[in-house]
């Protein structure tokens, strides 16, 4: 499995501001659109869960992107043979909304499927888009399917534990230190430290998180235009 810190991938706009780590594995989706991690800091093996997220007032950016990049993905498999996945672990569409050159990736991928056996599993790093592509069969035409990781938020703002209680009910128990991460695409940030719902409802379900680990208490951050908070001891990352 590869060792995403091998790539740079800790410069992502998702990683950039957490702790460093000594490395990154990436696990897949286990529900919807959220993203698992096996981290090592320091000797100890954690679970990292991430969300990224945007509000529905906003959702028209990221569909906009998503657009871009299906039409990108469906022009490179009309130029390579095999069936691939790309997994877009992350993106950064406020830095790229004009210029972002979607050609350069897609000869990008088309120039890694020439390369990727049958199996192989290569990360792909184009501006701020990071991505997993691999090779699932052997074909004399062309198929890539694009996974992406960007979830419309749906509820109203007061309701963001609604997000947290849904990685940490993913999550499940960990033996080892588990990371919350929501990273927040929104131009207006979901996430406000003034609002005293919100931070009932939040502080809510941290404790009962707090209550159910039987080691480890949970890191739980929020990242989001404003920067990177640790809600659990309140502190200010970035």
């Amino acid at each position: 499995m590869l060792n995403l810190i091998d790539f740079q991938f800790q410069n992502s706009n998702l990683f950039k501001h957490l702790p460093v780590f000594d490395s990154i594995q990436y696990l897949g989706h286990p529900e919807g659109k959220i993203q698992k991690y096996k981290a090592v800091r320091e000797d100890q093996e954690c679970t990292l869960m991430a969300l990224t997220i945007i509000r529905q007032e906003e959702d028209f950016l990221w569909a906009s992107a998503e657009d871009f990049l299906e039409r990108t993905v469906r022009d490179a498999a009309a130029k390579i043979h095999g069936i691939y996945t790309f997994d877009l672990l992350t993106f950064d569409i406020h830095k790229e909304v004009k210029t972002f050159n979607y050609n350069e990736l897609m000869y990008l991928l088309i120039t890694h499927s020439r390369k990727v056996r049958l199996g192989e599993v290569r990360l792909i790093k184009y501006s701020s888009a990071y991505g997993l592509m691999q090779k699932l069969v052997e074909e004399n035409w062309g198929k890539v399917t694009l996974k992406t990781s960007v979830e419309v938020f749906k509820h109203n703002a007061h309701q963001l534990d609604v997000v947290w209680r849904k990685l940490f009910q993913v999550a499940g128990m960990t033996h080892g230190p588990l990371i919350v991460l929501i990273h927040d695409l929104s131009s207006q940030p979901l996430y406000n430290p003034q609002d005293q719902t919100q931070g009932k409802l939040l502080a809510a379900a941290i404790k009962q998180q707090e209550e159910a680990s039987i080691e480890f208490l949970p890191e739980v951050y929020v990242q989001d235009r404003n920067g990177m908070r640790e809600l659990l001891s309140g502190t200010i990352v970035s």
